[in-house]
């Protein structure tokens, strides 16, 4: 009895031992995954600074647009009292 229970057992540690780990199946899987998050991370990273680029040139746009407007008042303004 306590043979065939050994024999068991160490059948079964065999088992788990080979049957452990991911298959080459599973580890393309799991890379491909890894692929298309990073991807998709890429993605929104650069559509994020697109976005931040474009708010950053409109709000640059606009302060020059701006100086240039109080620089024309101003002159308009010193010409105007000559």
């Amino acid at each position: 009895m306590t043979k065939l229970f050994s024999i068991i057992a160490v059948a079964i540690m065999a088992t788990t031992v080979v049957s452990c780990g991911q298959s080459a199946e599973e580890k393309a899987k799991i890379e491909e995954q890894a692929k298309h998050t990073a991807d998709s991370i890429s993605a929104a990273l650069e559509a994020s600074l697109a976005g931040a680029m474009e708010a950053a040139t409109d709000t640059a746009a606009a302060a020059a647009t701006t100086a240039v407007e109080t620089a024309t008042a101003a002159a308009t303004e010193a010409h105007a009292g000559h």
